[in-house]
């Protein structure tokens, strides 16, 4: 474990701790015995824990300090506190709490107008979409990075809007010419299996539950024909979206879960060396390699000057400055990869 990994569990054990003390503190009879209703000074340092301490604790184990997201848990640490600190020691401070409801509520109708504005400037995305060359699997993010502002809940409801896109309206469409990640693999194979697997289980499984816990049982229902789509999605969107030579950088795409683009000009080494390409790589490597039922080798490997973004389902984003690759035709990939960057 990195000195990195071990500070931030240190950070969350940290603040797991100070939430622990103050549950056992008010939710105990133990704790309940040490204090009287007058005792102020000691609901003002929970709510101090809840409020600033324990945001604090989560923002320094994601490496993520912002003035934003301290609101949004400080907020949100107010409303915790109100249901943990009784209302008998809880009802002079008690606007504290409200605060964080009112904070959380705005936060809410942002959200909603977010998600309201996505629907609204739809017609324009899609004009935009029909207008680029590139697959969808990049020019609908794009689009709505254009047009709406970048939140994490408009990025949510984009990728699911992509992924059921895949899944139902792409069966008529051919496939593109080009390079692509999965045909010498048993990814296919693979994906429907998977898919066969989640039937036979939905099928086997759902009917014997839901005569025990039917609320599990729909739940469980729901994720599993959710998980149907969104293999159903990924296969379409890996059939569909070749690599694509742009004149100025790369365009991979390994399904929809994970996206980038690569300017030539960052590219520092193109490593074809088999006693390099055979080592384990390195966590901090974009991998574009398929899955398989063997464990498979890079073919090239990228060095990069600068960072590049990769962006994975859901919109999480990611920065690497190496990338291993896997193609169906490598000797093509190196020969048109060369030219770009030479020439």
């Amino acid at each position: 474990m990195t000195i990195i990994a071990r500070k931030k569990n240190l950070w969350i054990l940290f603040g797991l701790l100070v939430i622990l003390s103050n549950v056992l503190l008010y939710r105990t009879s133990f704790g309940l015995s040490m204090l009287t209703v007058e005792e102020r000074g000691v609901v003002i340092g929970s709510l101090l824990d809840f409020a600033i301490i324990v945001p604090l604790a989560l923002m320094l184990a994601h490496d993520r300090v912002s003035v934003k997201k301290f609101i949004l848990y400080a907020a949100s640490g107010c409303i915790a506190a109100r249901f943990i600190i009784p209302m008998d020691f809880l009802e002079p401070f008690v606007m504290f709490t409200w605060l964080g409801f009112a904070i959380e509520g705005a936060i809410l109708l942002l959200e909603i107008s977010l998600v309201l504005s996505l629907f609204i400037y739809m017609p324009k995305i899609v004009r935009f979409v029909k207008s680029s060359s590139l697959p969808l699997v990049f020019t609908f993010p794009e689009a709505i990075n254009r047009f709406i502002r970048s939140h994490r809940i408009v990025q949510i409801i984009s990728s699911e809007l992509l992924m059921f896109y895949y899944a139902f309206g792409t069966w008529r469409q051919k496939e593109q010419p080009g390079i692509t990640l999965y045909k010498n693999t048993s990814y296919v194979a693979m994906q429907l299996m998977i898919i066969h697997a989640i039937i036979l289980e939905t099928l086997g499984i759902h009917w014997w539950l839901h005569g025990v816990a039917p609320i599990v049982s729909f739940v469980l229902l729901l994720l599993n024909v959710y998980s149907i789509f969104f293999f159903l999605g990924d296969l379409q969107a890996m059939r569909l979206t070749p690599i694509v030579f742009e004149d100025n950088q790369l365009y991979i795409s390994a399904g929809l879960m994970k996206h980038t683009k690569i300017p030539y000009h960052l590219i520092e080494e193109v490593v074809t060396d088999p006693t390099i390409l055979e080592q384990k790589l390195k966590k901090d490597t974009l991998q574009f390699i398929v899955r398989d039922f063997e464990i498979l080798q890079p073919q090239v490997i990228l060095r990069m000057k600068e960072p590049i973004t990769a962006t994975y389902y859901l919109g999480v984003q990611k920065k690497y400055t190496t990338v291993a690759i896997r193609v169906d035709q490598p000797a093509r990939f190196l020969q048109q990869l060369n030219l770009k960057i030479y020439h």
